[in-house]
């Protein structure tokens, strides 16, 4: 069976649009129908600034790293990316020193207190955010002695970093 004499053409321009489309897909750039809605809601999934995960269901489940998040703080132990979902304690004022950031503080259900520091610069704010509420997260863990900081709540617009995201009523912000 012989091929089409144009066939190494084809194959070749086939793997140059593919190829063009998975460094715009990983840069964050949101392509209709091609990944987004099949992105996974999990620790391990990567996380884009906007795609069809930015609506979460109210039946979604978080990796729980609560573990891994005691750990580190027992060990102090910082640069670590985690997930799952807490609840908030105490809405704070914004940091507007440098980058804006909206701040929260959140408990674990093994009891363990985070402070979130949201990027409002590269990601929306968290609005009617209240004590109470519970709060899916993906960030990275910082140690501290009160119990650590939750930051990189937010996609990456340089695609250096692993994005991060935070979940609050049915909405994802990152």
């Amino acid at each position: 069976m012989s091929r089409p004499p144009n066939s190494k053409y084809f194959r070749q321009i086939l793997f140059l649009i593919v190829g063009g489309l998975l460094l715009l897909e990983l840069s964050g750039v949101e392509i209709p129908g091609f990944g987004g809605a099949s992105t996974k809601q999990t620790s391990s999934g990567a996380a884009t600034h906007t795609s069809d995960s930015s609506t979460p269901s109210s039946q979604t489940r978080y990796d729980d790293d609560a573990d891994k998040i005691q750990s580190a703080f027992d060990n102090r132990q910082s640069d670590i990316i985690v997930s799952g979902s807490a609840t908030v304690v105490k809405v704070l004022a914004d940091d507007r020193d440098g980058s804006q950031h909206q701040r929260f503080l959140m408990r674990l259900d093994n009891g363990l207190t985070l402070l979130v520091a949201h990027n409002i610069d590269l990601a929306p704010r968290i609005d009617k955010l209240q004590a109470g509420d519970t709060v899916g997260f993906k960030g990275e863990y910082e140690w501290n002695q009160k119990g650590g900081v939750l930051h990189w709540t937010h996609h990456d617009p340089r695609g250096s970093h692993v994005g991060g995201w935070l979940d609050h009523k049915g909405k994802r912000h990152q």
